[in-house]
């Protein structure tokens, strides 16, 4: 069992070898392998050049840069040195830049290439600390900097003649030790240094494997979201712990390198399904892309299959219950699911592997599952891919606990839930006074309260950060007596499985002291195919609003239609036809038939034409800078309530 990260490296390296570890693509878009052995040397060498040039144990080092092969190797060589890294993708901002790397005192930054370089020269003036610049990509042609790969190889020199400090310094890395501090994009305020130690992502390596996810050396992992972000890396590790392959990709070629890499598990965020799931109904719903044999063929197939997966979840005893159902209501049901089961399965299975196997082609073919965090998946994006035989594992957690708090298994992948708690840890569930509604450990077993409850959810166990750094304030308002205030609110249904229901800091209280959680509301209203994305507001207003991103590609065709000309998107979201179709889109989703109170139902809106994004209105997890949306349209707000 490995002590620290640099030991599991080590480990792996050994036990895998020439198994490949990271693949990446060469200048001819073709995947390129290195195994476990050459990662480990490599990180290796460039430990033990980090050394000889005078990085301290337990010192912090700036790591800029996206997914890519020299990511890792960096990331090896840091940790193996005895470090702390400090990551963040090339996006960050130059606010960002100076902020981060003054508060975390980095002498020595690790730079993607030389268009990261040149960025961080626009801010080097305002940089008390930074003084040492290495560049990662081999094609750069910078002066006055050091280079990645002449590191590594001063480095194989050095321990040619000799020199073992960097295996001195695994030596005398403890568990308690800072591997990461990893500065979250929140929604509001400057980012907090999330401090996470070597112990706690060892808990999350030991307890994934071991007891939620299997996961073989034989599976493939595509890695797409921000490696700098806790939860790609977790992901980066488990591979390693487990000995499989990481293939590297984008947005840009991820269809493509779905069908070249074949995966069989991938981490990814809800946006990333919603748009494939958008793109197969637009698919299928165009009649020059789509025959209508072969729209009729599909609905029928996910009829079918709609009706058996559900049927089969509820005798495998994977539904959701929020209530806890009485028992004879529970053998009713079993005997009503069995019967559809049993006239559907034949269907179904001709069916799926005519129709619904194609679909999961587009994906390679082998993929075994998704694990989605980072955000709510939308309940009928959610449905639709476990449906046609695509496993979700919906997840749940956060950076500050390194990230995984529970998941869903294969064996208990139950929809409408984001799993039970992960092994060695406790999670609560307390009201607004701080009381405690219901206290279960990871084996679901209630400690105190009761199920059903819903309230702030509190975690406490090995992956809980160490706090946020030079920031014990802020760290003592989230943990206290070791047990993290996650802001989340949610609930333990009568499966012993985690439900979300919203965000305590999300939460719109209305002038008449109605508390409003937005998200549902929010995932209803994009399940329209004329809304791309959507804000609820209201806060302190009688009643809510919402900020609407039309999708614009669905509206255009609408607007044709009904005799519409004009095709500029600023003239479209005034034009009176186009708003009185947005009101009753609307309302035909967001009423009490579809389950919301009358004070959860937005009544003023308004139309813009520039869609939320990374960077901006998003982090890199796509959620809603809220704070951030809410200042930069003050005015049209105003507007909207002054108005309605």
């Amino acid at each position: 069992m490995p002590a620290n990260l640099p030991e599991l490296f080590q480990q792996s390296a050994e036990k895998f070898g020439n198994r490949p570890a990271f693949v990446s693509k060469d200048d001819s878009k073709s995947y390129q392998p290195v195994n476990f052995k050459e990662v480990y040397e490599l990180g290796l060498n460039l430990a033990e050049a980090l050394v000889d040039l005078g990085v301290n144990a337990r010192e912090n080092v700036a790591l800029l840069a996206d997914n890519r092969l020299e990511w890792i190797v960096s990331d090896y060589g840091i940790l193996i040195a005895g470090a702390c890294d400090v990551p963040r993708g090339t996006d960050i901002t130059d606010s960002e830049i100076v902020y981060i790397l003054n508060h975390c005192e980095a002498k020595v930054v690790f730079l993607e290439n030389d268009k990261m370089l040149e960025k961080f020269q626009k801010n080097r003036s305002q940089l008390e600390y930074a003084k040492t610049l290495v560049v990662m990509d081999k094609k750069s042609t910078a002066t006055g900097v050091l280079k990645l790969y002449e590191l590594i190889e001063k480095g194989k020199e050095l321990r040619a003649k000799g020199s073992k400090k960097a295996e001195e310094r695994m030596k005398g890395i403890k568990p308690d030790d800072l591997f990461t501090i990893i500065y979250t994009s929140g929604t509001t305020g400057m980012p907090k240094g999330v401090m996470l130690t070597h112990s706690n992502m060892l808990h999350q390596t030991r307890t994934i494997l071991s007891n939620m996810i299997e996961i073989s050396a034989e599976e493939r992992m595509l890695s797409i979201l921000p490696v700098w972000h806790v939860f790609e890396r977790v992901f980066e590790y488990l591979a390693i712990a487990a000995g499989c392959s990481t293939y590297y990709t984008n947005v840009r070629d991820l269809r493509d390198d779905m069908k070249k890499a074949k995966p069989t598990f991938m981490a990814s965020a809800p946006r990333l399904w919603e748009s494939i799931y958008n793109g197969i109904y637009t698919r299928i719903s165009d009649p020059k892309q789509t025959p209508a044999i072969r729209r009729g063929l599909f609905k029928l197939a996910y009829f079918f299959s709609k009706n058996f997966n559900a049927s089969l979840r509820f005798l495998k005893g994977n539904q959701v219950d929020y209530t806890g159902r009485n028992p004879i209501v529970s053998l009713f049901l079993g005997v009503y699911h069995l019967v559809i089961a049993t006239i559907t399965v034949v269907p179904y299975f001709l069916l799926d592997l005519v129709v619904l196997s194609k679909i999961r082609e587009a994906t390679g073919g082998e993929l075994k599952a998704s694990v989605s965090g980072g955000g709510a998946l939308q309940k009928h994006v959610d449905a639709f891919f476990n449906d046609i035989g695509i496993n979700v594992l919906e997840g749940y957690g956060m950076t500050e606990t390194s990230p995984v708090i529970s998941v869903r298994t294969f064996k208990k992948l139950i929809q409408g839930s984001v799993g039970a708690v992960t092994p060695e840890s406790e999670l609560q569930i307390r009201d607004d006074a701080g009381n405690v509604l219901t206290h279960i450990d990871s084996k679901s077993k209630i400690l105190a309260g009761k199920l059903g409850q819903r309230g702030v959810i509190h975690v406490r166990g090995p992956q809980v950060m160490k706090g946020y750094y030079k920031n014990p304030e802020t760290t003592a308002k989230v943990l206290k007596d070791g047990w993290m205030d996650t802001g989340d609110i949610g609930m333990i249904n009568y499966k012993g499985t985690i439900t979300i229901t919203g965000r305590a800091k999300d939460t719109v209280v209305l002038l008449g002291g109605e508390n409003v959680e937005p998200i549902p509301i929010e995932n209803k209203l994009t399940e329209s195919p004329y809304i791309f994305q959507v804000m609820v507001v209201g806060q302190d207003q009688k009643n809510l609003g919402a900020i609407v991103v039309p999708d614009f590609d669905t509206l255009g065709a609408w607007a044709k239609e009904n005799g519409i000309t004009d095709t500029d998107k600023e003239k479209l979201i005034t034009n009176p036809k186009v708003l009185d179709f947005y009101k009753k889109e609307i309302k035909t989703l967001n009423n009490t038939k579809t389950g919301f109170k009358s004070f959860e139902q937005v009544t003023p809106f308004f139309l813009i034409t520039k869609p939320f994004e990374v960077g901006d209105e998003l982090t890199n997890l796509h959620k809603m800078k809220r704070h951030q949306i809410t200042e930069k349209y003050k005015d049209k707000i105003a507007t909207l309530y002054a108005n309605d």
